[in-house]
Parts: structure tokens; C-alpha cells; sequence
């Protein structure tokens, strides 16, 4: 387990949490009211907390399966991601696919979802050729 230091930006927001023990995501609550307009409208929505990720971690900001689902509400950049020197408030860039029906947040609604997770550094080596085999291709190529 890893310790994440958290600011409240609004106090009467609740904290980010799991819904059930050994879940990998913790619930951003939605700072705002606001209306996302349907077939690709978009809402930056504040989540009233900012994190201090210690180094070697980053979070990944997903959409709720649920919102998804029942209403075609994505998060436009999925997973956008917070690197672990980032220290202001986590906002959610909201997207609604529904192509007719206009989507109402309100404040305190559950829009997203933070997985934290560890990442390593990388170092970059070029080569003249890379090892293993190239199973070539790429989207789709291996069929259904």
C-alpha cells in the first residue's frame, strides 16, 4: 500500500474512495453543477482535491462503466493521466456520446474513477535491430 498525500479543495465533497474492498479505482466526486450538451459535447469538471504523488507512481483518470452504459458519458482523453510532479486540482474532461439527450452533473456525483499504480523510468536504447519475433500487424491483424 502506498500512502497519497491529499489536499481538500472543497470540504464538503467526500474523499475519493473504493466502493468495495480490493477495487482499483477510487470514485472523483464532480466539484460543479453542469451540462454536458449530447453528440461529443465536452465539460472540464474541477474535483475539488489535488494529490501529491510520490515519485515512481502516476494516476490514470477512467471513465464509470456505469455512466457509460446509461448515459455514453467518457472521459475524453481515457485514461488521462497525472504525473506524479502535478500538484493542482484533478479535473475530469468529460465527453457525452449520447447523440440526443443532454447529460445534467451535479455537484458531488461520482464522474470518474483514480487508479493509482506504480511505473518505472525508462532509458531509451537505440539498436539496429530488435529481438523476438514480429508478429507484424497490429490493429486487428490477429482477427476477431
Amino acid at each position: 500500500m502506498v500512502a497519497i498525500h491529499l489536499k481538500q479543495l472543497d470540504e464538503s465533497l467526500p474523499l475519493p474512495r473504493m466502493a468495495s474492498h480490493g477495487d482499483a479505482g477510487t470514485d472523483l466526486h464532480a466539484r460543479y453543477d453542469g451540462v454536458i450538451s449530447p453528440a461529443g459535447g465536452r465539460l472540464l469538471m474541477p474535483t475539488g482535491i489535488a494529490i501529491a504523488l510520490p515519485e515512481g507512481y502516476a494516476g490514470f483518470v477512467l471513465p464509470r462503466s456505469g455512466l457509460a452504459l446509461n448515459h455514453g458519458i467518457s472521459v475524453v482523453n481515457a485514461p488521462g493521466l497525472i504525473d506524479s510532479g502535478y500538484r493542482g486540482e484533478l479535473k475530469v474532461v468529460l465527453l457525452n456520446t449520447d447523440p440526443t439527450r443532454p447529460y445534467r452533473v451535479s455537484r458531488g456525483d461520482r464522474i470518474a474513477q483514480l487508479v493509482v499504480q506504480k511505473v518505472e523510468n525508462v532509458e531509451w536504447v537505440v539498436v539496429d535491430e530488435l529481438g523476438g519475433h514480429d508478429r507484424g500487424g497490429g490493429f486487428g491483424h490477429s482477427g476477431r
